[in-house]
C-alpha cells in the first residue's frame, strides 16, 4: 500500500504495514513502532496499533514543513512489519494543538501563538451515539455556532444512568476490549468496531473544529467498569489501553487533553475520598502519558475531593500534570442553588501555587424540568445556577466547562438546546468580542461592594487598569477607587450593553426579585 509522499502541515499521515504471519493476538505479540526524523533532526518516537487483518497503522501529525523521513521496526523483528522512507510536509497557516500556558492568556494557547478562552460542554457518552449509528455532527456544528471549543468525553462507554435515565446502551453491546464487561474480560484485544467509531467521532471533531477531553478512565465504581476493579483491570492492562488510545489518536488535532481519570481519588479503591495513593498514580501515569504522546497533547486530572490543593498533591512531580480539570459545584440547594456562591473561595483554595494550569471543568448539570431525572445535587442546577457559576470561574481567571440533563448519561436527547447554552454563549461573547481576553487577569482593590458572601463583586483588569470589568453576582452598588470616562453595564441575560454616566458610586440596573440579576460593569479609560 503507497504511503503519504506529500502532506500539509499539522495534517494526519498514517502509515500502514502488513504481516502474514499468524500471530496467536496481534495486540500483544508483536508492536510496529515508528521513529519520524523532520528537518531539524528532531526524531519522534511514534507506537503504532493493530487494526485487523494483518494490519498495523501509524498515525503522525508533522510539525514542521519540510523534508522527512522514517523508519518502521517491529518487536520482536518481523521483516514484513519494516519499511523505511522520506516524504515533504507543505508549509500552511495552522492554529496547530492546544498547549498549555500557565500565567499566561488563561493558561492555554494553540501552538500559532493564538490565545483561547475554553468554553466547553460534557458529552460522556459521545462514542456510543456514534457506535449506534446516531447522527452527532448536527450537535457539533450547533455548539461550534454558539461559540463553544470543548466537548468532555469519556473514551469508555459509561452504563451509570440515575434513576429514570434508561440509555440505548445498558445491555453492554458496547465494550472496547475482548470478552463481556467485568463478567469475562479481555483486556489483551480491543474491539474493532468500537475504535472505529472513536475513530469517527475524532475525525468528525476535527473536521467542524472543536477540540475534544479524552476521558482516558472514569472513576465512578461499579458503573464504569473496570477502572475500579483493579483486581481486573491490572497496571499492565492499563497500560495497553492507554498506549492503544494515544497510538491510534494523538496525532489528531481535536485532542486537546488527554485526562487521566475523571474524579480520579477513585482510585485505587473505589471510595469517593482524596488518597495520597492516587495522588502517586496521576503523576505516574501522567509521566507515562507524555512519554508515550509524542505529539505534546495536554495531561489533566480531574478531580472529586477538593482539597488538599494540587499544589500540595503533586509537590513530589509537578511536571508530571499540566492541568488540573477542577470540579467544584458551588451552592445547589433550593434557596441558594441559583446563586452558585462559594466556586471562587474553592478554586482560590484549591489552586493556589499550582504551577500549571486549569480550568472550571464541572459545577454542576443544568437541569430539565420536562426529564424525569432527579440526582441529590442537581435538581436546583437551573440557568441561573449555570450562568453565575460560569461568570464565577471566569472571574477567577479560568475557562469554564459546563453540562446538561438532556445529553448527560441515558437520555441522549441532542435535538435542544437547554436556556444555559445561550446563557454560556453570552459569556464567551463578552470575554472573546467586547474585552482583551487574554490581558485581563484577577484584580482586588479597584471597586469596593457588596460584602455578604456569595455576592462579593469579583474583577478582571488589565495590567495597565485601562480596561476592567466587575461581575457583581447579585448586583448592588459599588464604589469606583479610580476614575474612569467610559462606563457600561453588561447584560448576562441578554448581552446587552448600556452606557452608564461617569460617577463614584454606581447602581446596577436591578431586576430579579427575590433572586436579584447579575450584572458586569464593564469600565473603559
Amino acid at each position: 500500500m503507497p504511503q503519504p509522499a506529500e502532506l500539509p502541515l499539522r495534517a494526519v499521515g498514517e502509515w500502514t504495514v502488513r504481516s502474514t504471519r499468524p500471530y496467536e493476538n496481534p495486540f500483544t505479540d508483536v508492536a510496529a513502532d515508528a521513529t519520524f526524523t523532520g528537518p531539524d533532526g528532531d526524531v519522534y518516537s511514534i507506537p503504532g496499533f493493530y487494526d485487523g487483518d494483518g494490519t498495523w497503522r501509524i498515525r503522525f501529525s508533522p510539525g514542521q514543513a519540510g523534508s522527512w523521513s522514517y523508519r518502521i521496526e517491529a518487536y520482536p523483528t518481523d521483516p514484513e512489519l519494516a519499511e523505511t522512507g522520506t516524504f515533504e510536509v507543505d508549509d500552511r497557516p495552522v492554529r496547530g494543538f492546544l498547549r498549555a500556558t500557565p500565567d499566561d492568556a488563561w493558561g492555554f494557547r494553540y501552538e500559532s501563538g493564538d490565545p483561547v478562552f475554553l468554553l466547553g460542554d460534557t458529552m460522556y457518552n459521545l462514542i456510543a451515539e456514534t457506535y449506534l449509528g446516531n447522527d452527532i455532527r448536527p450537535l457539533l456544528e450547533r455548539r461550534v455556532a454558539q461559540g463553544f471549543n470543548l466537548i468532555r468525553m469519556s473514551l469508555a462507554v459509561v452504563s451509570f444512568c440515575p434513576p429514570n435515565a434508561y440509555p440505548h446502551w445498558r445491555d453492554r453491546r458496547i465494550w472496547p476490549w475482548g470478552g463481556t464487561s467485568d463478567v469475562a474480560p479481555q483486556f489483551d484485544r480491543f474491539d474493532l468496531d468500537y475504535f472505529r467509531a472513536v475513530d469517527a467521532t475524532v475525525r468528525m471533531a476535527a473536521e467542524v473544529g472543536i477540540g475534544l477531553e479524552m476521558i482516558l478512565e472514569m472513576g465512578m465504581p461499579g458503573n464504569a467498569s473496570p477502572f475500579c476493579r483493579r483486581d481486573l483491570f491490572t497496571a499492565e492492562w492499563e497500560e495497553l489501553w492507554i498506549r492503544y488510545l494515544v497510538a491510534r489518536y494523538d496525532a489528531y488535532e481535536s485532542v486537546y487533553f488527554w485526562t487521566l481519570m475523571n474524579e480520579y481519588e477513585f482510585y485505587p479503591l473505589g471510595e469517593f475520598r482524596h488518597t495520597p495513593t492516587a495522588d502517586r498514580w496521576a503523576m505516574r501515569l501522567g509521566r507515562y502519558v507524555r512519554e508515550t504522546s509524542a505529539h505534546g497533547h495536554i495531561v489533566s486530572v480531574h478531580n472529586g475531593p477538593q482539597q488538599p490543593p494540587f499544589a500540595q498533591r503533586f509537590r513530589a512531580d509537578p511536571q508530571a500534570i499540566d492541568a488540573i480539570m477542577y470540579q467544584t459545584w458551588g451552592t445547589t440547594g433550593e434557596d441558594d442553588g441559583w446563586l452558585a456562591a462559594g466556586i471562587e473561595e474553592a478554586l482560590e483554595r484549591a489552586l493556589t501555587g499550582w504551577p500549571g494550569s486549569a480550568l472550571l471543568a464541572e459545577y454542576g448539570y443544568e437541569t430539565s424540568p420536562e426529564l424525569a431525572h432527579i440526582v441529590p445535587g442537581h435538581r436546583f442546577c437551573d440557568v441561573d445556577h449555570t450562568r453565575r457559576g460560569a461568570w464565577r470561574g471566569a472571574f477567577s481567571g479560568f475557562g469554564v466547562i459546563h453540562g446538561f440533563h438532556n445529553q448527560w448519561f441515558g437520555f441522549g436527547d441532542y435535538a435542544k438546546d437547554q436556556p444555559g447554552v445561550a446563557a454560556l454563549g453570552n459569556l464567551r461573547k463578552f470575554l472573546t468580542e467586547i474585552v482583551p481576553c487574554d490581558e485581563l487577569r484577577p484584580a482586588v482593590g479597584l471597586v469596593d461592594g457588596p460584602e455578604e458572601p456569595g455576592r462579593r463583586p469579583l474583577t478582571l483588569a488589565t495590567r495597565d487598569r485601562g480596561t476592567v470589568a466587575v461581575y457583581l453576582p447579585a448586583g448592588g452598588a459599588v464604589r469606583l477607587t479610580e476614575s474612569y470616562a467610559d462606563i457600561s453595564w453588561y447584560d448576562p441575560r441578554t448581552s446587552n450593553l448600556v452606557q452608564a454616566s461617569a460617577q463614584d458610586q454606581l447602581e446596577s440596573p436591578g431586576g430579579g426579585g427575590a433572586r436579584p440579576y447579575d450584572w458586569i460593569l464593564l469600565l473603559r479609560r
